[in-house]
């Protein structure tokens, strides 16, 4: 029999003890959040300098995943090693700073060589342990406590429910900052200018729409194959029609067309005011590209006009547009 199959009711069943495992560990945590967490809330928030997260071993790995959540939330933080900043990289903290550490033993020597440093600077002091009565607890001005009942590994040695709990408490504190600072979505795109939240967030219709003698357009009196030719030239499925001043007045579509062609107009002698879809579906310039995607997808439409504040006709975008953007 092949070993893969043989392992694999002991393998789902193990799998699904972990997930429990760590499932309570992170349950446990919300009967801990108390007055401590309260502090250390303030602390963050009262901070001048900035915040330095450190830990060691898988400690570590989760400071630098919580320093990095906290960044892009509005804390700006970042990870220095206990063992660099013993050598050297603790002249980079000030007094103004809030030094957070992880250990989940609150033993950790590299972080208790520079408790006494971060002390006689002045910075304040955060720690994450799973020891309340630790030396790294003890010496904190606030302490989370983020102890586990097990870990899920077997042996009970490998750091797993231990460091799901630290994460899960990171990012508690990490949301309850971002809250308390009234940091929005459009705050959290500028500083993910590269994610699709950001292009979501960041993306005005001006920057993407056709201007000038890219716009499709043909005045009312316009015949409709003048308004035919339009919408090949232009290439966006649809022609705007527009008085002497260049006020919108109907849109012409592909889809008009084809219900054109069903009535067996004559094009050479059918003026376009006729057979246009009066009062079309626009959209101003600052508007975010979001929204024209919203407005387009409530009425199914697959192309929408740009108008300034008097519905004069200064810019179009269709689908591929937005596709384009990466919008959506």
């Amino acid at each position: 029999m092949n070993k893969a199959i043989s392992a694999a009711p002991r393998a789902l069943d193990l799998a699904r003890e972990v997930l429990s495992i760590e499932a309570a560990a992170v349950q446990a945590l919300t009967q801990r959040i108390d007055a401590s967490f309260l502090r250390a809330l303030d602390i963050i928030l009262s901070c001048e300098g900035r915040v330095i997260v450190s830990g060691i071993g898988k400690s570590g790995h989760i400071a630098r995943k919580i320093a990095s959540t906290l960044s892009s939330t509005g804390t700006p933080a970042y990870f220095v090693h206990p063992a660099e900043a013993s050598h050297g990289d603790l002249g980079m903290i000030t007094s103004e700073d809030v030094f957070i550490a992880l250990s989940y033993s609150g033993e950790s020597e590299e972080l208790l060589t520079i408790v006494p440093a971060i002390k006689r600077q002045g910075a304040k002091l955060i720690s994450l342990t799973g020891n309340p009565q630790s030396t790294l607890a003890l010496a904190s001005d606030a302490h989370l406590n983020a102890a586990v009942d097990k870990e899920a590994c077997p042996m009970g040695l490998a750091p797993t429910a231990s460091t799901t709990a630290a994460l899960a408490l990171g990012d508690a504190l990490a949301v309850a900052l971002l809250d308390a600072k009234g940091f929005g979505a459009e705050d959290f795109a500028r500083s993910h200018p590269g994610g699709n939240l950001g292009r979501r967030l960041l993306t005005h219709v001006r920057d993407i729409m056709h201007s000038g003698a890219e716009i499709p357009a043909v005045m009312d009196n316009a015949l409709l194959s003048e308004a035919v030719l339009e919408i090949t030239r232009k290439r966006l499925g649809m022609t705007a029609i527009v008085d002497d001043a260049q006020r919108v007045l109907g849109i012409y579509t592909d889809g008009d067309l084809r219900r054109t062609l069903e009535k067996r107009l004559d094009f050479a002698t059918t003026p376009i005011n006729e057979v246009m879809s009066r009062n079309p579906r626009s959209i101003g310039p600052d508007a975010l590209a979001a929204e024209a995607v919203q407005v387009m997808e409530q009425y199914n439409i697959t192309q929408i006009l740009v108008v300034d504040a008097d519905n004069k006709l200064i810019g179009a975008l269709n689908m591929n547009d937005l596709l384009r953007a990466k919008v959506i």
